[in-house]
């Protein structure tokens, strides 16, 4: 909420600042009317106002002031022309109404994948569509009709400019950029060469990008599963908790100790599913202070454990994590038909994955093997001594595990009572063979005399998925690394491993990675509807083929931003930084419609196709600036945020590229697809003679 208001606050001062403290209310007061019919269309929808709506709404809010800053500076300009309040607002609309709205439904289309993917991370990311959609469509309403409105009401008188439209655009700066992109436009190959080849460079900066699919949450639990041998009592279990326990309640980090013994903790977090049932199995959840407390006291913990704080289990203590669950950050399935064959191939991926400098802790879900007791029965001595296999498994599971004997009632509820042999006989495998059954006869029979005891080692537990065994090797990774990264250089590693499988045998990749597929796969079929959707905005725009190619191509050239600024920062790119990509190709594509637009306007107005260019791209200049600067001081608040921040440096990084490649190589870029030529012609005081 504190980054909202901060991002709300930035883009008013900036309106203030750079367009004059009456000008940049109007503009500013977009922006409160904007956010009430958001809130109104999410109050009738039943929207949630969550983290994600928040995080819309800030990104939303470096976008929505766009369309109101073009429309009144539209109308500042025809003011200044001399055109009277009115019949400038009324331009203002006439001109500006049909691109921006263009514009803004191309943005809102890019998030569509977001919107209507079926998968978990679309239930992450779903109303991040619906919010910005429905925030950009309100100030495109807001711009074309209060701003021009207000604007007539609330405009200071604007001198008129002796000279009008052209004295306007006759000054020492215009004339300079103008001189600019003359130089730019006879250079056109050469700018356009320099961009493919920066554009390459920053495609193939992407391999040196750190990989993430969803951060690490900013909550201040911290998590410790402590699992114990499978097959140990609920009493081991819970006495090694309560040992951890004791040293958790120690230190002052932590405020509230919970333990869950047998079990996992309660889905008190949409990204967790809870453990099932298991009496070697326990979870404690420790509440701290801050990010800070729970970053020491997680560290604190694991250098106890590493120390010998409870040597019979395996501890491992981990924090919340945003975006779709995932046990561990790094894991991969061994599947086949034989456990044991399982077990070896299992052992080898373990082994690669211990040697490795990226693992922190490698484990499998199969766990140790355990020593299990088993009973052969001799039947001709049972039949000897008249019992059957039913009566002796019956008064064993009597001795051994127990058995309902009568019910007593406590106040309100009933209470069983079993009947069973006392700790220290039933506990001791050595006294087991020494046990004594009843006959037929009711002779007392030692349990030694009809059959043998042996021990034998076996798995504890056998997992499988989709009805084929399988053994997951999983691990945690140090916490400066990410999981995407981690796991594909492991996968490297396990090449030759995976080359001498035998048939029927196969190793897939879980964890993160895996939830990062699952997601692309959901979104691939809508990605052909966003484009063609995209494009039918655009030609019905621009009324030309080759027009909307050349918009549509824009749409990736954010990237040579992006990278830069990830690379800088050391910043991951995942899923929000997807995000952020998507909503810069439609801030790229709508600042190139508007210019189309007004390059063709200039046309109509009866100027050559050269001076069209140059001329549209000086008027559109002080608007696009004003977008970006807006938009970029918007963003950063956000950068801070640990689920936003990626997302905001690639927006950041892309619209400071986006604007030079806007006011810059789209010049160029037009002159070379409608084969536009610097005409002969001399330029006094660096503006166009005719």
């Amino acid at each position: 909420m504190l980054k909202f208001f901060v991002a709300l606050l930035v883009v008013m001062v900036v309106c203030f600042v750079s367009m004059g403290w009456r000008v940049g209310v109007v503009v500013a007061a977009a922006v409160p009317l904007t956010l009430a019919v958001v809130f109104m269309v999410m109050e009738a929808s039943g929207k949630n106002f969550d983290r994600i709506t928040l995080g819309s709404l800030i990104l939303a809010l470096g976008l929505l002031v766009d369309d109101a800053i073009i429309a009144i500076e539209m109308m500042v300009v025809k003011m200044e022309e001399g055109y009277d309040r009115i019949k400038a607002s009324a331009y203002a609309w006439s001109h500006t109404a049909a691109p921006m709205l263009a514009g803004t439904l191309v943005t809102v289309v890019g998030f569509m994948p977001n919107g209507f993917a079926q998968s978990t991370a679309g239930e992450y990311t779903s109303n991040m569509f619906w919010i910005v959609g429905i925030a950009l469509i309100a100030s495109w309403v807001v711009a074309v009709v209060f701003t021009p409105y207000l604007g007539v009401k609330m405009l200071p008188e604007v001198r008129t400019v002796s000279g009008g439209h052209a004295a306007i655009y006759d000054t020492p700066r215009y004339n300079r950029f103008r001189r600019l992109l003359v130089w730019v436009i006879a250079r056109k190959w050469m700018v356009a060469g320099t961009v493919i080849l920066v554009f390459t460079g920053a495609i193939l900066g992407m391999g040196l990008v750190k990989k993430q699919f969803f951060p690490t949450s900013d909550r201040p639990e911290v998590l410790i599963e402590v699992q114990m041998p499978y097959g140990t009592s609920i009493k081991q279990t819970s006495t090694t908790t309560a040992k951890i326990e004791d040293w958790l309640r120690k230190q002052k980090e932590a405020k509230i100790v919970t333990s869950y013994i047998g079990q996992g903790s309660p889905r008190f977090y949409l990204a967790m599913a809870p453990e099932l049932p298991d009496r070697s199995f326990a979870k404690i959840v420790v509440l701290t202070d801050s990010q800070d407390a729970r970053d020491i006291l997680k560290h604190r913990l694991r250098q106890a454990v590493a120390g010998g704080l409870a040597p019979q289990a395996r501890v491992r203590v981990t924090q919340l994590v945003f975006g779709p669950y995932s046990p561990y950050p790094v894991a991969y399935r061994v599947m086949g038909p034989d456990p044991g064959k399982l077990r070896q191939i299992a052992s080898d991926v373990e082994a690669i994955m211990l040697a490795s400098p990226l693992m922190r802790t490698v484990n499998t879900d199969w766990g140790q093997r355990v020593p299990t007791l088993h009973f052969s029965l001799n039947q001709d001595r049972l039949q000897a001594v008249g019992l059957t296999s039913n009566a002796v498994a019956q008064q064993l599971q009597f001795l051994l595990s127990g058995v309902p004997i009568t019910s007593v009632r406590e106040d309100i509820r009933s209470v069983q009572v079993i009947g069973r042999a006392a700790g220290d006989i039933r506990l001791d495998p050595a006294k087991i063979a020494g046990f004594t059954l009843v006959g037929a006869s009711g002779q007392r029979i030692p349990l030694s005399q009809i059959g043998n005891v042996e021990i034998v080692m076996e798995d504890p537990v056998l997992r499988r998925r989709d009805r084929t065994p399988t053994i997951t090797v999983r691990g945690d990774i140090a916490d400066s690394l990410q999981p995407p990264d981690v796991s594909t250089a492991i996968l490297m590693q396990l090449q030759p491993v995976i080359a001498k499988l035998p048939a029927g045998y196969r190793i897939e990749q879980g964890g993160p990675i895996e939830e990062s597929g699952k997601a692309t796969k959901a979104m691939a079929p809508l990605f052909p509807i966003m484009i063609a959707i995209t494009l039918l905005i655009i030609i019905l725009q621009v009324r030309s083929m080759s027009a909307m190619v050349m918009v549509f191509l824009t749409a990736p050239l954010g990237l040579i931003g992006v990278v830069p600024t990830l690379l800088l920062f050391g910043q991951p790119f995942g899923i929000n930084a997807l995000v952020g990509l998507i909503a810069l190709s439609g801030i790229l594509m709508r600042n190139t419609l508007i210019l189309i637009g007004q390059i063709h306007h200039n046309e109509h107005e009866g100027l050559r196709p050269f001076d069209s260019v140059v001329e549209a791209t000086v008027q559109r200049a002080r608007p696009v600036l004003l977008t970006a600067m807006a938009a970029i001081l918007a963003f950063i608040p956000l950068t801070h945020s640990v689920f936003w921040g990626t997302l905001a440096y690639t927006l950041i990084g892309g619209t400071f590229a986006g604007t030079i490649i806007t006011l810059v190589f789209l010049p160029a870029m037009y002159a070379i697809w409608f084969r536009i030529r610097p005409e002969n012609q001399q330029y006094a005081h660096g503006k166009a003679a005719e």
